[in-house]
Order: C-alpha cells, then sequence, then structure tokens
C-alpha cells in the first residue's frame, strides 16, 4: 500500500475489482500453480491488504517491508513450496498461459531461475507486465544466506542473474549459467514486444489498464497476445503512459526505516 509513485495502489480499482483482486484470479488460472499466496507486509498499512485476503479466501503471508527476499523465503517455509513463482501485484493483466510457459521451462531445463524477462538494463522481449520469475526452493534460500545488498534483499531476485553478459537474445529460450553457479532458462519473445507497458506505477498507468479492461468490457479472461491485437487496432492507447520512465532492478527504496 505504500508505493511511492501511485499510493495504495493494489487496492485501486480496475475495471469493478481491486488491482490485487484482478492478480490473483488470473494467477489462480495457471494450471503449473498449485497455490496463490499473497505476500505482504506486516505494516499497518497493509492490514487492508490482509483483511482482503481473508474476505476473498486468498492465502496470506506478511512479513518485511524492504527485506522482500525475506518475505518470499519466510512465505515458502510456511506453505512447504517446493519451486516459487513470483508475480508482482501491479500486474493486471498478468497471462496465466505465459506462466505455465515459464514453469514448464524451468522443469524441462532444470533450472534454478527462470524468466521472462530481467530488469534493466538487460534487455526484455515481453511487455512489461507479463514478468514471470521462477525459483527453485533451495537457490532462494542460498540467496536469502549470501545476498548481502540492499537491491539484492528489497528486488528479491538479483542474486541469481548478477554478472550475466547484456547481450540481445536471439532464440526462444536461453539457457546461461550465472557467475554464481545458477543455470538460468530466459523466455525470448519474437517480435520483441519490450517496449509495451502494461504494469501500474503511475495515474497514467492506471488510466492505461482501465481502458484496456474496459475494451474487454471488464472481463480478466483476456490473454497477453489479446492486448497486443489490442494495441494494433488502436495505436494510440500506448501514448497514455508512454513519458513513463521504468525503474531500474538494480535500484533500492531508502532503507533507512
Amino acid at each position: 500500500m505504500g508505493a511511492t509513485r501511485l499510493p495504495g495502489k493494489v487496492l485501486l480499482d480496475i475495471g469493478g475489482q481491486p488491482m490485487l483482486v484482478r492478480v490473483v484470479e488470473r494467477v489462480r488460472r495457471a494450471r503449473r500453480v498449485d497455490r496463490v499466496v499473497v505476500a505482504t507486509t506486516t505494516e499497518d498499512q497493509d492490514d487492508p491488504v490482509a483483511e482482503l485476503c481473508a474476505q476473498r479466501g486468498y492465502a496470506c503471508a506478511r512479513g518485511s517491508l524492504y527485506d522482500v527476499l525475506d518475505r518470499y523465503v519466510q512465505a515458502a517455509r510456511a506453505f512447504d513450496a517446493d519451486a516459487i513463482v513470483r508475480i508482482t501485484a501491479d500486474c493486471p493483466v498478468i497471462d496465466p498461459q505465459l506462466i505455465d510457459l515459464c514453469v514448464d521451462e524451468f522443469r524441462k531445463a532444470g533450472a534454478d531461475f527462470a524468466a521472462t524477462r530481467l530488469p534493466p538494463p538487460w534487455p526484455r522481449t515481453y511487455p512489461i507486465g507479463e514478468d514471470v520469475e521462477v525459483v527453485r526452493r533451495a537457490a532462494l534460500e542460498r540467496a536469502w544466506q549470501e545476498a548481502d545488498r540492499p537491491h539484492q534483499r528489497e528486488h528479491v531476485m538479483p542474486f541469481f542473474y548478477e554478472g550475466l553478459p547484456i547481450v540481445p537474445l536471439a532464440a526462444p529460450l536461453a539457457q546461461l549459467d550465472s557467475p554464481r553457479g545458477f543455470h538460468l532458462a530466459l523466455l525470448n519473445h519474437v517480435p520483441d514486444c519490450g517496449a509495451f507497458r502494461w504494469t501500474v506505477d503511475t495515474p497514467e498507468d492506471l488510466e492505461l489498464l482501465r481502458q484496456v479492461y474496459a475494451r474487454f468490457d471488464n472481463r480478466d479472461s483476456f490473454g497477453w497476445t489479446e492486448v497486443l491485437a489490442l494495441f494494433g487496432r488502436e495505436p494510440g492507447l500506448a501514448k497514455i503512459n508512454a513519458s513513463v520512465p521504468q525503474k531500474s532492478g538494480l535500484e533500492a527504496e531508502n532503507h533507512s526505516k
């Protein structure tokens, strides 16, 4: 609830439902996911998130505000997860089929970590907002023990891919080994759709996603390729949030609190 650019954003309305509900209901349709857990903080400001989860019957875990890596590990332990799929709650058009694809590639590659994108400065080919990360529990536990920099704790996953070369991805799937010895599977989409921004960090983003949902009669059963086709028919939609900069995965918030 304490997002700096759009306070309270996870409970803001999109087409008649809080954004968090949109995300959870979409993720629950992923066939490769056994359980969906909302991992929020122990801060008083996030009590409404926990209350919404209780009302809706969503599993909920609460942990550190800034040490999100610890929050994930504690949630994984509480629900005995052997692998963890990370979806952020500001992605209301996340596609369950893309989640399944990422989990499948993670399994087939025998990877420690798989993703549909890495944050800037690495290139991306899936739209911002279709971000899926999958990690093996043992690998997450190792990161929890060894990661000691603020951005590694706050953004959960940098420990796995830091040090990888920044090069364009040419194949639909790249398998790489990180300097820390993790085996990675990175999904790549052809053609490149990485310039589209379908996440909610600002009022402009929120307006765009409300427009998208309105085009689909405020249903949430559409997939990301249907949104892509919509932008092809209505290119003016992309202008709504075209000026919003994307934060780097290497940035961290103020940890003095």
